[in-house]
């Protein structure tokens, strides 16, 4: 027993409610158990007791111990002062609270509850209710999920909403910064990223209908022209830039940012480079489109890119591959983008315009989206948690990194169930 199951336990009622009496021997009715409070002070806020006839309002503390009373040193804390109950598991100290009604709680809570509770927080495994989720009702998970992806998406689109702040709410920038650090996927997420915010959206812009310059920009930006080159297409790269940098005092990034070790040459940062030039060189108006498209039928066609010819046989500057083939950018790759840059910008936009229904659109987006591949995924899979679209394998990986991993059952929707359930746990 520890105090936040106590309060768990508490909060929803899960102790016998009849026939109880404080340790004066005193008729007691639990009429509401009060507001859990997550500040300073007493546990549980506007509580409604009836002690004997008499109806009192106020504050509850719980405790594990009587004694804890002292040890915390509330006898000389006035927060405490207008307490109606202090209910305690043992009550190892009696009047340790002084005239405060006490309830013992010990024999009115059920051993199979904190049974529950230490199967799904002591574990070893790394998913805690593995084998004890399966017996929760699916509505009760569904209705979490949805919370999960909106709790996701808001942590998310803080960071986001600061840029939005400091950029005069322009939102074609941070639509630009945000695909580009998609475009780097986890790997090269941050020199992509980095890479967008020293090329302004204005100068591609201006460079659009060039590919060559395009490419020259982003490729020279990203620190990746200063060698002496054999073939002839990056030699011209490095001339365009040459011109293009003296041109708008540009400064590149580090070109050792870039990580290519452990990675399919498919994904490597010059692929990606040369895709996203393709994005930016064919997407005129590429915010209004992506805000105004619900379904990834729509969606998909604006993001389909593939590099230019000279990427057909090559992953590297002059590193001249045997198999020729277009780099597209992949539906696999699509999906991702998406997922963490389409339906959560246009999540935000509505947000910001107070549409509820672009709001409630862009969260219905992922569910036209596959399930993505990913270890978090598999783990609920091999549990028996099975996704069936990216809206759901996004609230899986928000309830894994935010509450599996720390043992936050308490405040997990299915660890509540299994908590207040008749569950067994005999094989878990």
């Amino acid at each position: 027993m520890n105090e936040a199951l106590l309060q768990f336990i508490w909060q929803n009622k899960l102790f016998t409610v009849t026939a109880l009496e404080t340790t004066g021997n005193e008729p007691l009715a639990i009429i509401h158990p009060g507001k859990l409070n997550r500040n300073s002070g007493p546990d549980f806020l506007e509580a409604r007791v009836r002690i004997g006839n008499t109806l009192l309002i106020g504050n509850i503390e719980l405790h594990i111990n009587s004694s804890d009373w002292m040890k915390h040193k509330h006898d000389t804390d006035a927060a405490y002062n207008n307490l109606v109950l202090h209910a305690v598991y043992n009550d190892d100290q009696p009047a340790a609270a002084g005239s405060t009604p006490v309830l013992e709680l010990k024999k009115l809570i059920s051993q199979d509850i904190i049974a529950r509770y230490s199967a799904i927080t002591l574990s070893p495994g790394k998913l805690p209710c593995a084998g004890l989720h399966n017996g929760v009702k699916y509505i009760t998970k569904e209705s979490w999920m949805s919370t999960l992806l909106a709790e996701r998406w808001e942590q998310k689109l803080e960071e986001w909403n600061l840029v939005l702040q400091h950029n005069a709410e322009d939102w074609r920038n941070l639509l630009y910064w945000r695909m580009a650090a998609n475009f780097g996927f986890k790997v090269n997420a941050a020199p992509f990223l980095m890479l967008a915010q020293s090329l302004p959206l204005n100068l591609i812009a201006k460079h659009r209908e060039n590919s060559l310059q395009i490419e020259a920009l982003l490729f020279g930006q990203a620190g990746m022209l200063n060698g002496d080159f054999t073939d002839e297409y990056p030699r011209q790269l490095q001339k365009e830039y040459d011109y293009l940098k003296k041109k708008y005092q540009l400064t590149p990034i580090a070109g050792h940012l870039w990580k290519f070790l452990r990675m399919r040459p498919a994904n490597f940062p010059t692929i990606r480079i040369a895709q996203f030039a393709a994005l930016l060189q064919q997407s005129v108006h590429l915010f209004s489109k992506v805000i105004e498209t619900h379904t990834t039928r729509d969606i998909e066609p604006l993001l389909d890119v593939r590099a230019t010819e000279y990427w057909d046989n090559h992953y590297r500057f002059d590193e001249l591959q045997k198999r020729s083939y277009p780099k597209s950018l992949g539906i696999t790759s699509i999906q991702n983008i998406i997922i963490n840059t389409v339906a959560p910008i246009q999540f935000l936009y509505a947000a910001k315009q107070g549409n509820m229904a672009q709001h409630d659109a862009a969260l219905a987006l992922l569910e036209t989206v596959a399930p993505e591949q990913n270890s978090i995924v598999t783990l609920f899979e091999n549990s028996g948690w099975h996704a069936s679209n990216a809206a759901q394998t996004q609230a899986l990986i928000q309830l894994y990194n935010n509450y599996c991993t720390g043992k936050r059952c308490l405040e997990c929707a299915v660890g509540h169930s299994i908590i207040k359930s008749n569950l067994p746990i005999e094989n878990h």
